[in-house]
């Protein structure tokens, strides 16, 4: 595969550049499986509708087709549990979750990781958070009738922006 080169210019990131270097969607890291591709994330809603609504050049087209955008506001009732599952970014960078190729955070890494890029030892930090959040899915299950989409529906919102798809 011909690497191709990306130049990222938005509210957050002037002139970053990275290159593709795998098949967009392909050749995760076998320990990294998410149920959900970013474009299924931004259709369902994620974020409050407001992630990257400055970021549609970057990414491909469809992705932002069905995607429920806002781009005044972080608006929980375009989430698709209805709630508001996020902290302030402001709260990521404190906690140190937030670096800088990524400066939005962890969904931002992986919709560039979804596209193919690769960084070694970045990617694994990465990946380790993603598997941490799958305690979350193992509490619904425990405390949840099966198909109850109404039993907490922040931690299944939560689960959402990190590709796990409670719904199933």
């Amino acid at each position: 595969m011909t690497k191709r080169r990306i130049i990222v210019n938005d509210l957050m990131q002037r002139n970053y550049r990275y290159a593709l270097s795998e098949p967009a969607g392909r050749n995760f890291d076998p320990r990294f499986r998410p149920q959900l591709t970013p474009k299924q994330m931004l259709a369902l809603g994620v974020f409050g509708g407001r992630y990257m609504t400055d970021c549609k050049k970057e990414f491909p087209a469809d992705w932002f087709r069905r995607a429920k955008l806002c781009h005044e506001r972080h608006d929980p009732k375009l989430n698709y549990f209805g709630v508001n599952a996020s902290q302030p970014l402001a709260v990521w960078r404190r906690k140190g979750w937030i670096h800088p190729k990524d400066p939005r955070g962890w969904f931002q890494w992986y919709c560039r990781y979804y596209l193919g890029r690769r960084i070694p030892g970045y990617d694994d930090l990465q990946i380790r958070r993603w598997r941490a959040i799958a305690r979350h899915a193992a509490q619904i299950r425990k405390n949840c009738r099966p198909g109850d989409l109404q039993c907490r529906r922040k931690q299944r919102q939560a689960l959402l922006h990190w590709a796990y798809d409670s719904r199933k």
